[in-house]
C-alpha cells in the first residue's frame, strides 16, 4: 500500500503531533486529577498518612512519584497504540490525513505501537525525516518496521466510515 500513497513529509507529521500534543496534555490533566482525587481519598481514609499539599507528599515520596510518572507514561502509551493499532490514525493523523502501517500496508500490532512510542522520543524521532529524502522514515519507522503515509480526502473518509 505505500506505493499507493506517499510517505508523510516531516510538516505533516509535525503538524499532527501538535493536535496530538493537545489531546496528550487533556489527558495528561485528567490523569492528574483523578490520581489526586484518588491519593486525597487514601489520606482520608486514613491507608496514606494525611497531608496538607497532596502535590507536596507525592513528590517527596518516591513511591507515590514513581506510580505517578508510570501511570502518565503508561496513559499517553495507551493513547498513541489504541489509535494506531484500531484505524492506524490518532485524532491528529486524522485531521492531516496520515496513517501509520506496517510496511506491507497493514495495521501495526500492541508490540510494534509501544515500540513505536517508546522509540519516537516525545517526537524528536521525527526529525530523521529531515535528512532522509529518499525514504522519508521516521527514527521509529525504522525501528518498528512502520511507515507514515499521506492519504487522499477520499481514502481518509473511507477509512473514517470503517470504523463504525
Amino acid at each position: 500500500m505505500s506505493g499507493k500513497f506517499p510517505r508523510a513529509s516531516f510538516w505533516r507529521r509535525f503538524a499532527s503531533l501538535i493536535y496530538d500534543a493537545l489531546v496528550v496534555i487533556s489527558l495528561s490533566m485528567l490523569t492528574a486529577i483523578l490520581y489526586f482525587a484518588v491519593i486525597q481519598g487514601l489520606s482520608a481514609l486514613g491507608f496514606i498518612a494525611q497531608a496538607e499539599d497532596p502535590a507536596a507528599y507525592i513528590q517527596d515520596s518516591p513511591l507515590l512519584y514513581g506510580i505517578r510518572s508510570t501511570l502518565f507514561v503508561g496513559i499517553n502509551i495507551f493513547f498513541f497504540a489504541y489509535f494506531w493499532t484500531k484505524s492506524g490514525q490518532t485524532i491528529g493523523m486524522r485531521a492531516w490525513r496520515l496513517k501509520v502501517q506496517t510496511l506491507d500496508g497493514n495495521l501495526i500490532s500492541w508490540p510494534q505501537a509501544i515500540i513505536r512510542c517508546v522509540s519516537s522520543l516525545l517526537g524528536l524521532g521525527n526529525l530523521v525525516v529531515l535528512v532522509d529524502f529518499k525514504n522519508k522514515n521516521a527514527l521509529q519507522d525504522y525501528i518498528s518496521k512502520t511507515e507514515v503515509i499521506a492519504l487522499t480526502k477520499e481514502e481518509n473518509k473511507r477509512i473514517y466510515r470503517e470504523l463504525d
